[in-house]
């Protein structure tokens, strides 16, 4: 059986530009190192927005080594960037980014959600490369709600919307350089969560709402359970209706090297992405 390492909490909110108001859970700069190949998380709202003609969101920006991850929980992103990908997302929907060799993007709410207004929630992860695909050809996967295998977990303990990895028969639409799983759950008070997962994975349960309760400790909204290695099996006490995101994957295993958008290997590598960027090399985005 799996057992509770420890819970991490909030390391503050910010904004990001001007339509994310985000907690950032986890960054490459505490506990990337216990959940590889997971490198950050921010959890943006929930929050309520006004109709607005104004384009919320963040601008142009760079990144170089690791994928972008956007669940949206409620509300419209809408994305371009230097490889040609994009597209809009809404409720259910994912978006995940391959920056891989370099790019430059850009997010903002989606003109019909700007233009209603209403709930805003999402969270975006950041995933790791293995070095020999850090500098691959970067890519997009726009992937709709309707794509999303949708299972009914063990016990009746609820239902996992299967992004990335498997569970059961079912295979999630997401493609990954690594194993992994990445699981939006929606899990039922009074049940007991009970998964098999694979041998030696990173695994931790992020709560975006309610309660749950792993071993001996609760788990409140906005908190993430990280589980020791060890183990296959793991188990959590449903205490009230949650929303929970599973995150398990292969620990790469590799030196991790961050610097704002760029994360590689090495302090070399940080500064040839610098200098790459700088010079132009991660592309324009296509004027549309």
């Amino acid at each position: 059986m799996k057992q509770l390492s420890f819970i991490k909490r909030s390391n503050g909110s910010h904004w990001v530009g001007d339509g994310f108001p985000v907690q950032n859970i986890f960054s490459y700069n505490d506990i990337a190192d216990k959940i590889s190949p997971f490198l950050m998380m921010d959890h943006a709202g929930p929050r309520i927005f006004p109709p607005t003609q104004q384009k919320l969101g963040v601008g142009q920006h760079p990144h170089r080594g690791f994928e972008t991850v956007t669940i949206v929980y409620h509300g419209g992103v809408s994305h371009r960037d230097s490889s040609g990908g994009g597209g809009t997302i809404g409720p259910g929907d994912v978006q995940w980014m391959t920056a891989a060799s370099g790019l430059i993007h850009e997010e903002f709410h989606s003109e019909d959600f700007a233009r209603q207004g209403g709930p805003f929630e999402m969270i975006q992860l950041w995933v790791n490369l293995p070095a020999k695909d850090k500098m691959t050809k970067p890519g997009y996967q726009g992937i709709t709600t309707e794509q999303i295998p949708n299972l009914t977990l063990a016990d009746d303990a609820g239902i996992a919307r299967i992004i990335a990895g498997s569970y059961a028969d079912a295979k999630g639409p997401a493609h990954t350089f690594t194993p992994m799983n990445v699981w939006d759950m929606r899990l039922k008070a009074e049940r007991t969560l009970t998964l098999t997962l694979p041998a030696g994975h990173t695994t931790a349960l992020y709560v975006l709402h309610g309660k749950i309760k792993v071993g001996d400790q609760v788990v409140g909204s906005g908190e993430l359970a990280v589980m020791e290695r060890e183990g296959i099996e793991l188990a959590a006490e449903v205490l009230e209706d949650a929303v929970v995101l599973l995150l398990s994957g292969q620990p790469l295993n590799e030196p991790i090297v961050g610097h704002g958008p760029f994360v590689m290997n090495t302090r070399a590598e940080i500064m040839q992405a610098m200098q790459d960027y700088n010079n132009g090399k991660f592309g324009q985005i296509v004027a549309g």
